[in-house]
Parts: C-alpha cells; structure tokens; sequence
C-alpha cells in the first residue's frame, strides 16, 4: 500500500491527498442506521479539487487493483458511502462551482459537490427552477443525489433526480473521462448511458460534472392540511386530488402513530392529540391559487377531515410544513433509536401496506410506523427502538426486514429514493431475481472489470 500512496501523492496536489487517520475515519460513515462497514479501515481521504484529481486516483487505484468510495455530504440513508477496507475515500465535496446557468436553454452546468439547495437559490436568481428536492437539500450535493437517483416531496408533479439530468460528465474506473450524452433535449444515439449511471451510487463510474435540466419558475407555494379518524379517509382524499384537475406538487401523509409522536415533539407544529392520519396537498401553481385550496379543502372535508388548516402563503405553509419535518426526529425520540425504510408500492396498495405494517409491530414486539409521499406511493416505515437495547435492536431490524418482503409482495420495490447501499443487499434476490442480477452484474463487469468501484454496494 505504500506504493500506491507514493503515487497519489506524486500525481495529486498539496492537500489533495489525506493519510491522517483521523481525518479518514471522520469520512467513514454515512447517516445510515447500519454500523459502519470497517471504521478507520480506510488507506487514504482523496479531496479532490477538480476532474484531473478524480482521474489520477482512478488511474492509480485501477492499476493496484485499490477500492475507491465516491462520497459528498455523507447524507446518504444506507451506506452507499461507507468506507470498505484498504479503499480510497473520494471525497468530491470541494468541486462545488455552478459553472453555467443558461436561462435560454434551461440548463444548469455544475460540479458534483454543488449543495442542492445552493444550486436551487442560484437558478432562481435567474427567474428558473431545479425542482428535485430532497429532506437533506440544505446538505445534500448534487452528485450525491445523482447517485442515489433521489426525489423528496414534490416528486408527485415533477418526477425524480434523473428526471432533470441531461448529460454526465464522468470518469471511468480506469481513468478514463467521458461525457455521456449531449445535453440537449432530445438525444437517442447509443444507448442510455446518463440513465445507468443516476442512481448507481458510485459503482459504475464517478461524476464529476452534471448538466441539468432547469423549468420556469413556478407560483409561490402554498397548502391545505388535515388531521382525519383514520387513514383510510386521508387515503381517500389523496386519492381524490391526485385524481382532480388540480395536480399538487407535494402530497404528504403521516399515519396515526407519528401524528401522535409529532404531536408529542413538536406541539407547536399543529397535529392535536389523538388524530388518526394528517394529509397535506400543496400547490405552486401561479397566479392565484385559491381556488386550487378551496379544491383541496373541499376534498379533505368531504373524506371526513376533523380539521383543515390552509396555508394561503409561503410563511404560512412553513407552519404546516413543520409537522412533516418533525416526522423524522419526532419518531426517533420515541425510544431513542430508529430504522427509517424507504419502501414505494403502487398506490392503490397503500392501505394495505400501513395496516400491515401493525401486523409486523405486534408480531416482533417494535413500534412501526409510517408516513411520506403518498402522492407518489413512497412511504418511509420507521421502526423505533432503544438501541442500548440488543433484544430491541434485533428485534427492529428483523421488523424492517418484514417491511422490504411486504413491499414486494404487494408489487412495489424496497427502495424508492434512498438506494440499496448496505442496508438492503438482501432484499435484492427477491426483487430482482436471478436472471435481472447477473444482467446488473454484466453492467457493473463492463464499466469496472476490476470491481474497484464502491465494492460491495448497490449489488
């Protein structure tokens, strides 16, 4: 291993090259819940700067036949980041230039370290709209959200990350930099190389620069809330508005137990005790948009809504965003510890899957619950437990292990938006099947013969 350091260091600049072991440790993990492959198992942290340093560590790690872990803001929820023994850390956070807005062809150039959020406040500047949105923009990079292919709340009207990816610059697992595709529009020569590599999560090859897809600005968003008895009656309002003229772009369900658990968390976030479900529809149509609210009202009301709250301004939808926000937090201040799943099912199955959910709540002795993105048909069941616990910790890992077989026997898949990682590798015969894996393993033997990329990961 000295020698392939010896060499990184003879083709990267000063302070690219990191062999502190603290400093690599500190790189080791993302926020999955699973324990860390191999903390501190690392060779070395690359902090790359540009394109060159992404391809001299590849030409250097491709030729010792040495791991290499693509990584950005750690946000990830599966371990898609995680370091694995005697690998190079990436880290391409500190390639964050926006590199060109062009408002007549809509696009967006940048580099892979470019936070989400960031990059949304500089289209607007520009009167556009990036609109993927995941709950961790304020942090997530762009090439993060890249690789897991992720969506967040408004996927429901505008589609997922890959939605809005034109072309990829990338550099191969031997060196190599390409570019994709071009970035325009419309581009069906060869095959759809952009498409496999979103959503790889690091395995395939590594970005290094993105061309994006932008929209005009939409209207100031605004919302409608309402707590009901149950959830079948905040299933059927959404199913209504999702069926209405009126597309949302955010429809957003929390079931009973994290209403309760919210309520309890964040009391000023307006969910009252004892609500059995809480819906939100909002719409960032332009002009005025009370007409589409008085819409949403009317549906919720007429499916039994207990309450409804409407926010008619941005500043009054942060107050009812807030109960969405908590749902996270509010769980895992439960019993101290969560799991946080990532399932998507066709929407007409959702009813079954959240009252099957307190069949496998009773039968491993865990409380689990759920809520996200009705509109879409992604739910994030949470397990929570007390993880000083080992009887509770197994015993909630063995519940969310339930919840990824139940997606799939209702048709849907164990992973909408967060990726597969570490966290759900076992779920993969099921979904796939012998026949799609060796084809994935075929892919992944094409792009990196050596296995050199995020071994262990994705497949």
């Amino acid at each position: 291993m000295s020698a392939v350091l010896d060499e990184l260091a003879a083709v990267l600049g000063d302070g690219v090259l990191v062999v502190d072991p603290a400093a690599v440790a500190a790189r080791a993990h993302d926020e999955a819940a699973a324990e860390p492959l191999a903390d501190g198992a690392a060779l070395a942290l690359v902090r790359a700067r540009s394109t060159d340093d992404v391809a001299a560590t590849l030409r250097v790690a491709h030729a010792h036949t040495v791991p290499v872990v693509p990584q950005g803001a750690l946000s990830g929820l599966a371990g898609a980041a995680d370091a694995v023994p005697g690998a190079i850390l990436l880290d391409l956070s500190g390639m964050d230039r926006v590199l060109r807005i062009d408002p007549v062809d809509q696009v967006a150039v940048v580099e892979p370290g470019v936070v989400v959020a960031d990059l949304q406040a500089a289209v607007a500047a520009h009167g556009l709209f990036y609109p993927p949105d995941p709950a961790s923009a304020s942090r997530a990079t762009v090439g993060g959200t890249i690789a897991t292919n992720a969506g967040g709340m408004r996927c429901v009207k505008y589609g997922v990350t890959r939605d809005f990816v034109r072309s990829l610059q990338v550099v191969l697992a031997d060196g190599t930099v390409v570019d994709t595709r071009p970035g325009t529009v419309k581009a069906v020569a060869g095959y759809d190389l952009t498409g496999l590599v979103v959503g790889s999560e690091g395995t395939l090859a590594v970005v290094t620069q993105a061309t994006l897809g932008l929209l005009p600005a939409p209207g100031p968003e605004r919302g409608v809330s309402a707590t009901f008895a149950t959830v079948a009656d905040a299933l059927a309002a959404a199913d209504a508005i999702v069926g209405g003229p009126h597309r949302p772009s955010t429809l957003e369900l929390l079931d009973g137990v994290v209403a309760g658990a919210v309520a309890a968390y964040a009391p000023d976030a307006g969910v009252p005790e004892g609500a059995g479900a809480w819906l939100l529809a909002v719409t960032d149509e332009r002009g005025d948009a009370a007409a589409t609210l008085d819409a949403y009202a009317a549906v919720m009301r007429d499916a039994g809504a207990l309450r409804v709250d409407v926010g008619s301004s941005p500043a009054e939808l942060e107050g009812l965003l807030a109960a969405r926000r908590a749902f996270q937090p509010a769980m895992r201040a439960l019993r101290g510890g969560s799991l946080n799943g990532d399932v998507s099912v066709p929407r007409s199955r959702l009813g079954e899957l959240i009252e099957r959910l307190a069949d496998i709540a009773a039968a491993r002795g865990v409380l689990v619950a759920t809520g996200g993105h009705v509109g879409d048909g992604n739910l994030h069941p949470v397990v929570a437990f007390d993880p000083a616990d080992a009887e509770q910790t197994a015993a909630a890992r063995a519940a969310m292990s339930d919840v990824l077989r139940l997606a799939r026997s209702l048709g849907g898949t164990v992973t909408g938006e967060h990726g597969i990682g570490v966290e759900k590798l076992e779920a993969l015969d099921d979904e796939l099947g012998p026949d799609v894996r060796a084809l994935q393993r075929a892919i992944k033997a094409a792009f990196d013969p050596r296995d050199i990329l995020n071994p262990g990961k994705k497949l």
